[in-house]
């Protein structure tokens, strides 16, 4: 199978990437990362991108007059660089996706949409807010982003207990371990294209 070629647009650490960077080093994940971009500079994500050789660009939002030029950047350089699948690894930026990436654009969130999810809630914030809630489970998403927050229609989800001795930064590791198996599992069901979209409805084909 040839790799699939993907772009990981980030904001932090590069965590998620560095994941995907491993399994597609260890043979474990059919993918080519061939571009990371970045909505920050010197950021320890674009780091790791250059470690890895991987080309690094950021585009700024306040250097763009509008969400709609700030998105055309991004996506014109997934374009050049001919990406399949763009992948967004703690990338905290709304964005507008054109046309051509529509179900293209994976997103990953630590919680069970539509819960805890939307503006604001990341990082440990989503923890603590589960926390506090008095759930018994919490979890992650994956899911082809679209022009809103965290509402884009669900590729997979993974259930953690929330534990009556659980902090927001233990929940967040332990969500974080199911995290580093859900991104790949979706991603190679994207390669194989088993992933079927009807409205809200992802379809996964056998």
């Amino acid at each position: 199978m040839k790799p699939l070629r993907v772009a990981v647009l980030l904001s932090g650490s590069g965590t998620t990437m560095q994941n995907l960077i491993d399994l597609s080093k260890a043979g474990k994940l059919p993918i080519e990362i061939v571009l990371a971009v970045s909505d920050r500079p010197n950021i320890k994500g674009l780091e790791k991108a250059e470690l890895a050789g991987i080309p690094a660009e950021v585009v700024r939002r306040d250097h763009c007059i509008s969400l709609q030029e700030f998105s055309q950047r991004i996506f014109g350089w997934c374009r050049q660089f001919k990406a399949d699948l763009v992948i967004m690894g703690g990338f905290l930026r709304l964005i507008q996706i054109p046309d051509d990436f529509q179900n293209k654009v994976m997103n990953i969130h630590p919680s069970l949409i539509p819960s805890f999810c939307g503006k604001g809630f990341h990082g440990l914030n989503v923890h603590e807010a589960v926390i506090n809630s008095g759930n018994k489970v919490t979890g992650c998403t994956i899911h082809f982003a679209d022009n809103q927050y965290d509402t884009g229609p669900i590729i997979l989800q993974k259930v953690v207990p929330v534990l009556d001795d659980d902090t927001p930064v233990s929940l967040m590791n332990r969500v974080f371990e199911e995290e580093c198996k859900a991104y790949p599992e979706a991603i190679q069901l994207f390669a194989q294209g088993k992933l079927q979209v009807n409205g809200r409805r992802v379809r996964i084909l056998n």
